[in-house]
């Protein structure tokens, strides 16, 4: 994996933009999970990359997570959502998800 904060093209997949209308969640913070995740993640289930951020949705503040896969000079960020803190704790726990 490239050091992918500098990659050139960041692009949403057609369901990542689905995902963002029925949420209600604005179009630039994907790309400001990805870029500014603190922890980051391979999902060992998916080979997807995962970032994972706490930010402000829905007037509470979350960790939010983006799922995104590396292409070359591409970032494809297939979707988002936010997570609870047992979620994210059962899929370290398990060995599904692997610190990066």
């Amino acid at each position: 994996m490239s050091n992918y904060p500098n990659a050139k093209i960041i692009e949403y997949s057609s369901h990542l933009e689905l995902k963002m209308k029925i949420r209600g969640i604005p179009k630039t913070l994907p790309k400001k999970i990805f870029k500014e995740a603190k922890e980051k993640y391979l999902d060992t289930d998916t080979s997807y990359y995962i970032a994972l951020k706490k930010v402000k949705y829905k007037n509470k503040i979350r960790d939010m997570i983006v799922v995104f896969e590396e292409l070359n000079d591409v970032i494809r960020i297939i979707t988002i959502h936010p997570l609870k803190s047992y979620q994210k704790e059962a899929r370290i726990k398990t060995g599904r998800w692997k610190k990066l």
